[in-house]
């Protein structure tokens, strides 16, 4: 029986488009491969020595080597859908053969209910980036107190107000009624923000509000006495289900230190991690050079925490879907995704799998086969 792993997520890093891309406008897209190209002499040595190179290479359709030093593979999505929690509760185990519904615009009798259920008035209700509402609609809050509605290509009811013209508190108070109204919505996400006229920000506060998911991995692993804790946004994604110990994070900086103190600390258990912002910052901002910037810090963190590693454990780095930063538009792109391990049996080919279950299944092996 295994002892302690850690499953990293690295929230949108796809290495190149999935087989049915297409289906989605998205074939061609390759988050890493056009954040090489946009970033000339980006380097990351320790993802590459735990396969990385590699599995982009086989996801391209390239030959694995006969004799790997290291232990990779690729992946792609089974699940229809692109999203972060259809992404994340397939990694766990679950696949959804029905997508969560979307929306350019949400029709008035959900409005209706809406507003019914929360008590508010809403201002905006159509797709937008998320600073760029800010952007248009951020004055009209400020000046009605109206909090703002708006979704994206995502499965997500969005919600934003400044906080001081809403609270935090009520601000989840309304998402949480908007999440006891919508069955078919991925996730309902509150979108604080701060600032004057011209120059709002979003604030570190954000909090998702997700469907509870069917049994899954994390749910065995807790039957079985195996603790779950999770880092960052995982507890959300997840509506707490199969988590012992939950630690927000408000920045990747803060999501590794975590790891880092959580791997020092525990002796049994299972240590899942998201780390968001080269989704949130840099894959949907179109920021190729920021996202660069942020593989390099995380790659520059795996450095040091490669050798706490033992023998005996395991670590897990991949990823639920992708975002390219040079792709068109603002939304998530439907790749596959890096399978890298450090484990026992260190050194050979995954290959590919058709099914981000993959993981769930390494990880019950891990502790129970």
């Amino acid at each position: 029986m295994g002892e302690k792993a850690l499953l990293i997520v690295l929230d949108s890093a796809g290495i190149g488009h999935a087989p049915d891309a297409a289906d989605f406008g998205d074939e061609g897209a390759d988050t890493f491969a056009h954040i090489y190209e946009s970033v000339p002499g980006l380097s990351l040595p320790n993802l590459d020595s735990m396969g990385l190179a590699l599995a982009r290479e086989g996801a391209a359709g390239g030959d694995p080597p006969a004799r790997p030093k290291m232990t990779y593979g690729w992946m792609a999505e089974e699940s229809i859908g692109k999203d972060t929690t259809t992404g994340h509760w397939e990694i766990a185990g679950t696949v959804l053969e029905k997508a969560f519904a979307t929306y350019d615009q949400f029709p008035d009798e959900m409005i209706a209910k809406l507003e019914s259920a929360t008590g508010v008035t809403f201002i905006g209700n159509y797709a937008q980036g998320g600073t760029v509402i800010l952007e248009e609609l951020g004055d009209e809050h400020v000046r009605t107190g109206k909090p703002i509605l708006y979704t994206s290509a995502d499965s997500v009811l969005q919600i934003a107000a400044h906080e001081d013209v809403i609270s935090l508190e009520r601000l989840y108070e309304i998402c949480q009624a908007a999440r006891e109204c919508f069955d078919d919505i991925g996730r309902v996400i509150a979108r604080p923000f701060l600032g004057t006229s011209g120059s709002y920000q979003r604030t570190p506060n954000r909090k998702d509000f997700s469907l509870t998911p069917p049994p899954n991995m994390l749910n065995d692993l807790q039957r079985q006495g195996v603790p779950v804790i999770g880092v960052g946004k995982i507890s959300d994604i997840f509506a707490g289900s199969g988590i012992d110990r939950s630690y927000p994070t408000k920045s990747n900086a803060e999501g590794m230190a975590q790891m880092t103190a959580l791997w020092d600390e525990i002796e049994v258990g299972l240590i899942f991690a998201n780390l968001v912002d080269f989704d949130m910052l840099y894959g949907h901002r179109r920021d190729p050079e920021g996202y660069a910037k942020a593989l390099k810090e995380f790659d520059d963190w795996l450095g040091g925490f490669l050798p706490k590693v033992g023998e005996s454990d395991l670590l897990i780095i991949t990823a639920d879907h992708g975002n390219d930063p040079t792709w068109k538009g603002t939304d998530h792109t439907r790749e596959q995704v890096p399978l890298l391990l450090k484990a026992k049996n260190f050194g050979r080919c995954l290959k590919g799998s058709n099914s981000f279950t993959k993981v769930a299944k390494i990880i019950n092996d891990y502790f129970f086969g």
